[in-house]
């Protein structure tokens, strides 16, 4: 009794393994570009992250231009 006897069930476990990797690449990459989309629309209107600096308020550059 070899490995032969089980060589159906390890090629149908690796085929489902490939395919469920396959489908997650997939997924986050939609998910990716659809976040992409949703930041680039949302810049666009003006909202940033908060991850960038903020820009300074009127009165404070008025301040320190005086």
């Amino acid at each position: 009794m070899g490995a032969t006897a089980h060589i159906d069930f390890i090629a149908a476990a690796y085929t489902a393994a490939a395919i469920v990797i396959g489908v997650l690449i997939v997924w986050v990459t939609y998910d990716y570009r659809a976040l992409r989309r949703t930041l680039a629309d949302l810049e666009m209107h003006g909202i940033t992250r908060r991850s960038q600096p903020a820009r300074a308020a009127p009165t404070q550059q008025a301040k320190e231009d005086a």
